[in-house]
């Protein structure tokens, strides 16, 4: 506590603070600790980069939404009454809209002191789509557009029959069972989804009835959008029960989860998303060698550098710290990120980006370059989607101050 009451005394008045909101308690405490710490970590390098502004650092405090709109809407007050306006969060697209909401009445009661909004995980398409806000702009694909890029795959393999979806009830989840339902259907007619169940997130601290119903069902292959200790007890169910089907993923590679599985997550995982871990650019491997030594931990998502990079690189261009401001300068920006360039559209300030479909192999420091959560495995890239080849259509109606 001394350490930190020290460390915090030396942050100058000028600095600019970024407020995360994300659980720091409960069920999803592990997953946003981390998270906290990946935008620590480029706050670090950020900082000791110059900062912005000729000098100019980054500030992270820390908040608890427990996973929860009410808690989040408390702590992005305290954050406001604090003078913080900048707002970063990531878990619980539903905490994300209604942040979102919060920030837009927020400024426009308080036009002298705006807030601005980046989600680096929040994947519910409204949040781009017909709820989307100037003052929010979202770092991580939607969940269409991943969607996509994985009933491609699974489009492809014959060997699939019966699909079951299996998600967390809250709107991520049930967005993830709308996309797959629809796109399935679209491209594998011939495949019936043979079960469609959602459940309270965070709750379930034993999936085994689930997975009976997955396996009386006959189903080859379930799609879930679960994430951090829901994913990682559906996965250990399934194996207790031995059921044999492939699960195809978005947030796979959470803490624990693989040293559950073993060796049976080799070819029987497939995950969507924007990281790629096998990058062969030196930028890429310095960048998660430095992390998974500082913290030694995995780097689970890229996002937050991203977020935080466009942001100093916003404020630079705009040459001011005002979130309007910073917002326009966001808007069309393009961006040379670890994974190559990436572009936020203008129309609904959704970021467009590579994606990555992933399996988990045995780590060889070659095609897998990473143990991941010590387990043996790593993440093994199997297709990379280009970001004009995600690219959605929107119902964006932007409302842009005057």
């Amino acid at each position: 506590l001394a350490t930190l009451a020290v460390s915090s005394a030396s942050w100058t008045a000028e600095n600019i603070k970024i407020a995360f909101i994300d659980p720091l308690s409960g069920p999803f405490a592990n997953v946003g600790e981390m998270q906290a710490r990946a935008f620590q970590f480029e706050i670090n390098g950020l900082n000791a980069r110059g900062g912005v502004l000729n000098g100019t650092k980054f500030e992270l405090a820390t908040f608890d939404s427990k996973f929860n709109p009410q808690d989040a809407s408390i702590a992005l007050k305290q954050a406001i009454d604090q003078g913080i306006r900048f707002v970063v969060q990531g878990d619980g697209s539903n905490v994300s809209l209604a942040l979102s909401e919060a920030i837009s009445k927020h400024n426009e009661r308080d036009p002298d002191n705006r807030v601005l909004f980046l989600t680096y995980t929040a994947t519910d398409p409204a949040l781009t789509n017909d709820r989307c806000s100037f003052w929010h702009f979202r770092f991580y694909p939607d969940t269409d557009m991943m969607t996509s890029a994985l009933t491609d795959i699974i489009a492809e393999n014959k060997n699939i029959k019966k699909v079951y979806l299996l998600n967390q009830d809250y709107s991520y989840g049930q967005a993830v069972a709308k996309a797959a339902r629809a796109m399935l259907n679209k491209k594998r007619p011939d495949v019936p989804i043979v079960g469609d169940d959602l459940h309270p997130a965070g709750k379930i601290k034993d999936f085994a009835p689930y997975v009976a119903k997955i396996k009386a069902a006959g189903a080859d292959a379930v799609i879930t959008g679960n994430w951090g200790n829901d994913l990682t007890l559906l996965i250990k169910a399934g194996k207790e029960f031995g059921i044999k089907v492939d699960y195809y993923t978005y947030q796979a590679g959470t803490p624990g989860m693989l040293q559950t599985l073993g060796a049976g997550a080799e070819r029987r995982i497939k995950n969507v998303g924007p990281r790629d871990m096998n990058l062969p650019l030196e930028r890429s491997i310095k960048y998660i060698e430095a992390y998974r030594n500082q913290y030694k931990e995995d780097l689970i998502f890229q996002t937050p550098a991203t977020a935080m990079r466009m942001l100093a690189s916003a404020i630079e261009r705009s040459k001011s710290v005002d979130p309007e401001k910073i917002a326009r300068a966001l808007e069309g920006m393009k961006y040379e990120d670890l994974a190559g360039e990436v572009v936020m559209r203008a129309d609904n300030h959704q970021l467009i980006q590579p994606l990555f479909i992933n399996s988990f192999a045995r780590a060889d420091g070659k095609d897998v370059k990473f143990d991941w959560d010590h387990s043996g495995l790593g993440f093994k890239t199997e297709r990379r989607i280009e970001g004009r080849d995600t690219i959605m259509p929107t119902t964006c109606k932007m409302e842009r101050p005057q």
